[in-house]
């Protein structure tokens, strides 16, 4: 655990990505998980002018950009055996791209029912099934499910191969499929539950594994622990919730962690919490970190036991602005950033600290903020003032 922590006090910037010809927010990112000598890794980056960055990833230099024109993209995520690159929109579909092909329209459309809205998605660990959460329209929030196998690849348009309707009363914000069991995903929602499915199940009630309920509404899951028994959860109130599903047969309580704001139990002398970005399981040493920030960049790791979250160092020098997106590389032990100054960043242990200007925050139109997530504090100076 100390060699850890040393290496995320280590962590340096190494690159600082190329300056855009439109600034945008930096929303998601994910790398390329197929490894060839020949191709040089690629890094796909959800923007908020409802496009997606491809991005050399030892450089940082943008190589293409996808629209998602005309709906809105939510989420973005590289297939696990292939280069393709997904995202889902509120027109109603989920976009699929070949992230080495310039291209200016998606290779497929898996097309929802009609209304639909999609604002989550995820892909399973063998690529074959892709589902999404819609918005709640009258009284429906639908958990859309379809074959992504390449055996039909022929077929540019997909449609649905069917939905749950009945576990989730309101926007269904988040989905993640377990990392190995292509079967299981999780689902969370502003309802404040999330859901836990054994798809290969034939009908939703029997399919529902476990709901858990954060009492507030869902911005981020992820699985953790061995075996990736556990599930955690944070909420667009900066909440955060930690549950193991290897007690759902026992007696012992399922939750492992609840804590209602976080900002309200981080250490004081390494810098107040302005907001959670996501939570990140260490496989090497089974540890869940959780992942936060400040307004003006700061970036805070702290590890996550039953007993609460503990500050382990924080990154500073790099962003300018609140940063809306990171993700970890397990074997390289690299990190790469996003946030609102437009900046992608790489950060790697003991590397050399190179001399970089920081970017301004960006001053974007409302019309391009639709999808962005705001982080109130009124609700945390509220109870700070009773």
């Amino acid at each position: 655990m100390e060699r850890i922590e040393e290496q995320f006090a280590n962590l340096h910037i190494v690159k600082r990505s190329s300056e855009p010809k439109e600034p945008t927010y930096l929303l998601g990112i994910d790398t390329s998980k197929t490894v060839q000598a020949e191709k040089r890794s690629l890094v796909a980056v959800l923007c908020s002018n409802a496009s997606i960055r491809i991005y050399d990833k030892e450089t940082l230099n943008v190589l293409r950009e996808f629209s998602g024109s005309p709906g809105l993209l939510n989420g973005v995520r590289f297939g696990n055996s292939c280069d393709n690159v997904y995202s889902a929109s509120t027109d109603g579909t989920v976009k699929c791209w070949d992230a080495r092909v310039a291209s200016e329209k998606p290779m497929q459309l898996f097309k929802g029912y009609p209304s639909n809205s999609f604002i989550s998605f995820d892909v399973n660990c063998k690529d074959h099934i892709i589902s999404a959460g819609t918005e709640k329209v009258d009284d429906d929030a639908l958990l859309v499910f379809w074959d992504a196998r390449t055996a039909s690849q022929d077929l540019s348009t997909r449609d649905p191969l069917g939905a749950y309707s009945e576990t989730h009363s309101d926007d269904i914000t988040q989905v993640r499929f377990h990392p190995s069991n292509p079967n299981m995903v999780v689902s969370g929602s502003t309802d404040g539950l999330v859901n836990v499915f054994d798809i290969s199940v034939d009908n939703e009630d029997d399919a529902l594994v476990a709901t858990c309920n954060s009492i507030s509404s869902v911005s981020c899951i992820g699985w953790s622990g061995r075996d990736y028994k556990q599930i955690y959860c944070m909420t667009h109130d900066e909440g955060f919730c930690w549950w193991d599903l290897n007690h759902l047969d026992t007696d012992e309580p399922i939750t492992c962690l609840n804590i209602q704001d976080v900002r309200e139990v981080t250490d004081g002398k390494e810098g107040h919490l302005d907001y959670l970005i996501g939570g990140l399981y260490h496989e090497k040493i089974d540890r869940l970190f959780v992942i936060g920030g400040t307004n003006t960049g700061k970036i805070h790791l702290m590890s996550c036991t039953s007993s609460g979250l503990t500050h382990v160092t924080s990154l500073q020098g790099g962003h300018a602005a609140t940063v809306r997106s990171f993700c970890w590389n397990m074997p390289e032990d690299s990190l790469l950033t996003g946030g609102e100054d437009a900046q992608l960043l790489l950060w790697k242990p003991g590397a050399m600290q190179k001399t970089f200007t920081k970017k301004d925050s960006l001053k974007i139109a409302s019309s391009v903020q639709q999808r962005v997530r705001v982080h109130s504090s009124d609700s945390y100076k509220r109870r700070k003032q009773q």
